[in-house]
């Protein structure tokens, strides 16, 4: 136990220090704290998944709400209004051409058949929050850009968990309902959005007495926990109410919000207290996500590390020249192109979805959870090597030609 406390005191200083050298080496500290989980899990075996029995599933959970709850409270609406069509385009066109590349693969090279190849596709589609939106804060890119990130990461895990449980569902029962399909994807969206919209307003409302408690920093967030909680038991998505309400609170002056008698026209629903404590729980948070990640990523055979390689390496292509057809607009810096065509990495959610066609019977079980942990790993990896190396003239000039941008000023010299 004691050995087990001081781990923990020691990595947090030691996810401080990764962070500090984020910022001078370009090396994101979430790929060194995936490889040190990988160390102390798969390589030398002090722990396993199991040692943490539902605790670490929990944890997850916990992580990934905090995330986007977070990541919420730092958009703004003027920027979002602007953001939804580009952010549309490259959701659904990035979740589709996923799906459909890893779909392909998984019938011709994988030899699945079309159900667990749609499976491994769908679990593969989206982009983790976990890892796009510390990465984005950190690299500060443009609010435009941000905003789009941040909510094509939200969007396309919903879409990743709900087509997941449907063909799950065909499996199970043999019933194919494509317009059902389609309506639960609508309801899980837009009522989980008006979920966190509502719960948004009714914190705005007690918001001003209940700080009249003392030891009240915490409520805000133990009242996205229960927002998060109620809309999962509802049946819809807890991860979009948590960044519903994130927005709504940022934004309540700008939705109208104030106008509404029971709001006090002056109250902060976030001060700089109250952001200075969520970004230190988010730093908490995912500092033990990646190592528990890491922990939980399984090896397997070199033909499966080889053919994940090539899922990873045929995605981010597709997404280079996805961004490329979406980010035209001069508005968008070749920084901005660059930095979001990179931002492709697997994480949370499809490690959570991986775990589900073998407890369900699907034929390839095993080996589309371990291709999925295996994409999760090589994804990061190289989401952070092209974060690193893209601060270099030679990286710079490749973009500037694939993505028509032209050069900053001081490398074109």
């Amino acid at each position: 136990m004691s050995i087990t406390v001081l781990i923990i005191g020691l990595l947090v200083f030691f996810a401080h220090f990764l962070s500090m050298q984020f910022r001078r080496t370009h090396i994101p500290d979430v790929l060194v704290l995936v490889i040190l989980g990988i160390v102390i899990g798969p390589i030398l075996g002090f722990v396993a998944p199991s040692d943490f029995g539902r605790i670490g599933s929990l944890f997850a959970t916990i992580a990934l709400v905090v995330i986007l709850f977070e990541g919420g409270t730092t958009l703004d609406l003027s920027v979002l209004s602007r953001s939804l069509t580009t952010t549309g385009i490259l959701a659904l066109g990035s979740f589709t051409l996923t799906t459909t590349i890893v779909t392909l693969i998984g019938i011709y090279v994988l030899n699945f058949t079309i159900l667990p190849a749609c499976l491994l596709g769908l679990i593969l589609g989206s982009t983790s929050p976990a890892v796009v939106i510390p990465m984005v804060t950190s690299l500060r890119l443009s609010d435009k850009p941000a905003t789009v990130l941040v909510l094509e990461s939200a969007l396309t895990d919903v879409l990743s968990i709900i087509g997941v449980f449907a063909l799950l569902q065909i499996h199970l029962h043999g019933e194919v309902a494509p317009g059902k399909l389609i309506g639960e994807v609508l309801a899980a969206m837009i009522i989980a959005s008006f979920i966190g919209v509502m719960g948004g307003i009714g914190w705005l409302m007690v918001l001003g007495r209940v700080r009249d408690f003392p030891n009240t920093i915490s409520s805000t967030l133990a009242y996205v926990f229960i927002v998060y909680g109620l809309t999962e038991l509802l049946g819809f998505s807890g991860a979009i109410a948590s960044l519903a309400l994130g927005i709504t609170l940022t934004n309540f002056e700008k939705f109208g919000l104030h106008r509404i008698p029971s709001i006090d026209r002056n109250i902060v629903p976030l001060n700089e207290i109250d952001k200075a404590f969520y970004s230190e729980a988010v730093f908490l948070l995912k500092t033990y996500f990646f190592v528990y990640l890491g922990i939980s990523i399984q090896f397997s055979e070199i033909n499966l590390a080889l053919t994940s390689a090539s899922i990873v390496l045929m995605v981010y292509a597709m997404r280079l020249a996805l961004t490329r057809l979406i980010f035209r607009d001069t508005s968008y810096s070749l920084r901005d192109a660059a930095i979001t065509s990179m931002m492709g990495p697997k994480g949370l959610a499809s490690a959570v979805l991986a775990t589900l066609p073998l407890k369900y019977g699907v034929p390839g079980g095993e080996m589309i959870r371990d291709v999925t942990y295996m994409v999760v790993l090589i994804s990061i990896a190289l989401t952070a090597l092209l974060v690193m190396s893209y601060p270099r003239d030679f990286s710079q000039r490749i973009y500037s030609h694939t993505l028509k941008k032209p050069l900053p000023a001081e490398s074109a010299s």
